[in-house]
């Protein structure tokens, strides 16, 4: 059972987020699953903006799992060549979507365990992409998210699996997804790496970690 202090106050700091950051959702634009995922693989190390500006072109040209499953990598190395690591992501893209194809009937999995055996596809890719393409429960822990929890005192931990399931404790399924948005959003904006705006910060009651 966790600690009843950290359940405490992990209801807290939801209750504070969702006063801070009412409107917080998801910053990818997709019109369906399979553009919810490849928008999330591409989104790794890269800003949702930067992912944003390609996928257009990139959805134009490829507009489903067919067509994406007979490019080769260098076809859509072009489109995402702007973003971080376009070639390992090109060919993680190709390859999911072979795989959908192939295994899945073409369409995207709605669970967690099946999209974590796709290429490319973590725990965090993953979560995205049945909370905010599907509506099921899901917990995004990317590296704000894993910045910020740590820095609120829930965890000390880095591994971010091990994040995922200590917070998953610590809060009802149906609180993950606000909450990891909220969280991340947060990072972005508040909860720097380098120097958190603490001083503004409207979890410094809440945090274990505060800069005079």
């Amino acid at each position: 059972m966790p600690d009843k202090g950290l359940l405490k106050k992990a209801r807290a700091v939801d209750k504070a987020l969702e006063k801070a950051y009412p409107d917080a959702g998801c910053a990818l634009e997709f019109m369906n699953p399979l553009e919810c995922l490849v928008s999330t693989i591409l989104s790794a190390q890269t800003t949702d903006k930067s992912v944003n500006e390609v996928t257009p072109a990139l959805f134009a040209a490829f507009p489903d799992v067919d067509a994406l499953a007979a490019a080769e990598p260098a076809d859509i190395e072009p489109y995402i060549k702007r973003l971080g690591l376009f070639r390992a992501k090109a060919k993680n893209i190709v390859g999911t979507a072979r795989a959908l194809r192939d295994l899945h009937g073409g369409g995207v999995p709605d669970t967690i365990d099946v999209l974590v055996t796709l290429p490319g596809v973590g725990r965090k890719t993953a979560n995205c992409v049945v909370l905010n393409a599907y509506g099921k429960p899901g917990l995004m822990c990317d590296t704000h998210f894993c910045r910020v929890t740590r820095r609120l005192g829930f965890h000390e931990l880095d591994d971010p699996v091990k994040i995922e399931f200590t917070m998953a404790e610590l809060l009802p399924p149906a609180r993950w997804g606000d909450f990891s948005h909220r969280i991340i959003v947060h990072g972005r904006e508040v909860c720097h790496a380098r120097k958190p705006a603490c001083p503004e910060c409207p979890l410094r009651k809440l945090c274990a970690f505060v800069l005079e």
